[in-house]
């Protein structure tokens, strides 16, 4: 496998190829834990945190953390930069070498340089399938790069429609990169395999960039990580976020090739993963942190199959729309019973999602003015007692108003539709 028509030398942008990246005495001198490094004027005393490292290691200190945490995440070497590049391991089967991985603060990151690496401000373009993450198009505007939408299929659970992919990016030379999620944000569907590859068989001098973010909770194998090693235009983005619950450290990776990841590698900020984030990644991926995330992730899909078996049972909620492949569904808000013959609204659903919010506590998401998503809310699934109270007052709300007052304005559901996510 492989595109032929790939060429990273003239994909790239110029100054990209031959940037030369920052370097510091640490590239070639290690902290081995008995050097002594006065190379990056950093403190020798270390941070200024009083925990009391001499009380037992289960003593919770001022602020509720045990010292066997504490201890764990090496609170005496936080004060020492990171290693420039960490062989952070990735959470999959598969085996990738540390060489074909970039980091990056979030996915976001990795969105963000994958832009600034192929992408020349006014001239290039990039490539979205909406509904989908709405930092695609953030970060294009902010790096001044045009978007070209190929929307999903909303007739056909938001199938990825290759061939009209193809056809925009052989028409267009300016298209630099195509960015695809699956599981789909906030469809929930899983891109088929035989869909992405359609695109990767395509003669065409760009970057296929698939996030992976919420692949975690779709069936084994769906994961396309290890497809880098075969296609030289490939990046596949994976997070902490999600699955093992560590959205608070910020970490993404972006499996790619090593002319790609060397490129991306080059061009980051010195030091952009810090110390405790380092740690706590690699906490995450010790067996014993892997086999907790497994029953989590199971924990999830248990409420998950709950909400999908009991919010139909609710009067003036409609479809499930796109999938169940993620952590969350997006269904239907009805203006009335579904036995009255109720229709999707967005005053329904955007009634609803403020009602719960600031009345009961409970926040969704309003999905309605996503193409394709009229109506829609998307619930992440919570824990069994967050799925006890959403059910509850979902049915309370719901079953109370045959009709919604029309009071909402349009300015108001473009508002709530906007934050990104």
């Amino acid at each position: 496998m492989g595109n032929h028509a790939f060429n990273l030398s003239t994909c790239a942008r110029p100054n990209i190829l031959t940037l030369q990246p920052y370097r510091c005495a640490r590239d070639d001198y290690e902290d081995n834990g008995t050097n002594i490094l006065l190379d990056a004027n950093e403190n020798a005393f270390g941070p200024s945190l009083d925990f009391k490292l001499d009380e037992p290691p289960n003593a919770a200190t001022a602020n509720g953390v045990t010292n066997k945490v504490v201890s764990e995440v090496d609170i005496l070497g936080l004060h020492r930069y990171p290693d420039p590049l960490r062989n952070t391991h990735h959470h999959t089967s598969k085996t990738l070498q540390p060489e074909n991985l970039f980091v990056g603060v979030g996915s976001d990151e990795v969105i963000d340089a994958l832009l600034r690496c192929f992408c020349t401000p006014s001239r290039d373009k990039i490539l979205t399938c909406p509904p989908t993450y709405g930092m695609y198009s953030v970060s294009a505007q902010v790096n001044d790069i045009e978007v070209i939408k190929v929307p999903l299929d909303a007739a056909n659970a938001f199938r990825l429609r290759p061939e009209a992919i193809n056809t925009a990016i052989s028409s267009d030379s300016c298209i630099k990169l195509v960015y695809i999620c699956s599981p789909g944000n906030p469809t929930a569907s899983l891109i088929s395999k035989s869909d992405i590859e359609q695109v990767l068989d395509n003669t065409w001098n760009g970057i296929v960039v698939l996030d992976e973010a919420y692949i975690d909770f779709s069936p084994d194998g769906s994961s396309l990580a290890e497809w880098v090693m075969e296609w030289p235009n490939l990046v596949v983005m994976q997070t902490l976020s999600k699955a093992f619950g560590l959205a608070g450290i910020r970490l993404g990776v972006a499996f790619t090739s090593l002319q790609i990841a060397s490129l991306l590698n080059n061009l980051k900020a010195p030091y952009n993963i810090s110390s405790p984030t380092s740690t706590l990644a690699n906490m995450a991926l010790q067996p014993k942190n892997i086999a907790l995330m497994k029953r989590n992730r199971e924990n999830i899909l248990s409420q998950r199959e709950r909400l999908s078996q009991e919010l139909p049972l609710i009067p003036r909620a409609g479809r499930f729309l796109g999938g169940m492949d993620s952590n969350f569904l997006l269904v239907e808000i009805l203006d009335r019973p579904r036995s009255e013959g109720g229709k999707p609204s967005n005053e329904a659903a955007l009634a609803l999602y403020e009602e719960l919010a600031e009345c009961e506590g409970i926040v969704v998401r309003f999905r309605g003015k996503e193409l394709g998503c009229l109506g829609c809310l998307r619930i992440t699934v919570g824990t069994e007692s967050e799925v006890n109270k959403l059910l509850r007052q979902m049915r309370s709300l719901l079953d109370a108003k045959s009709h919604v007052k029309q009071h909402l304005e349009h300015e108001r559901e473009q508002e709530v539709n906007d934050i990104v996510a």
